[in-house]
């Protein structure tokens, strides 16, 4: 795979369906000029108890998992911009909102969706310790440890958005083809 983007690492639950984009990142910083400016913003605004945007938690995550409807709201790349730039390249829930979704492939990043089932078996899973997630794009599969506990989930994309994810984004996918 040629994207210069990795897959999986420690992550972050944020146990909430229908969080917006503007959650995700506030608008008053849509004026910033690069992507990198957007850094300390992430999830700035997410009203979640016991979540705190600033922690090490957040800091240190490269994977969200999340709820339905993630990224619901405006349709600006600002959000999956905004996750590219902390290094979270992987977001995992039960829907989203379509829009966000292309815009996270389109960034040649993961938006993988599972059934509620398995979300909830996830965030169980956070009550065993620190959560790390393992990715195969290839193979479309996913394993899930908390301690000794370990869970594995296929998913599924489609090949366009597969190609986008393993070219590392729409620009690259486009100036490897035209």
């Amino acid at each position: 795979m040629s994207s210069k983007k990795s897959f999986g690492g420690p992550a972050v639950v944020l146990d909430r369906a229908d969080i917006n984009t503007d959650e995700i990142i506030p608008a008053k910083y849509l004026t910033e000029v690069t992507k990198e400016a957007l850094t300390p913003y992430i999830l700035e605004d997410l009203k979640l108890e016991g979540f705190d945007p600033k922690g090490n938690k957040l800091k240190n995550a490269r994977v969200v998992i999340t709820r339905a409807n993630f990224g619901c709201g405006s349709s600006r790349e600002h959000a999956p911009w905004v996750f590219e730039v902390n290094g979270v390249h992987t977001v995992i829930a039960e829907s989203y909102a379509r829009i966000f979704r292309q815009n996270m492939f389109n960034c040649g990043m993961l938006a993988i969706e599972l059934p509620k089932n398995d979300i909830d078996q996830i965030i169980a899973l956070e009550h065993k310790g620190d959560i790390q997630v393992n990715v195969d794009v290839t193979a479309q599969k996913i394993s899930v440890t908390s301690g000794s506990e370990s869970l594995d989930f296929s998913f599924e994309i489609s090949q366009f958005d597969k190609a986008l994810v393993e070219a590392g984004g729409w620009v690259e996918f486009a100036d490897a083809r035209y």
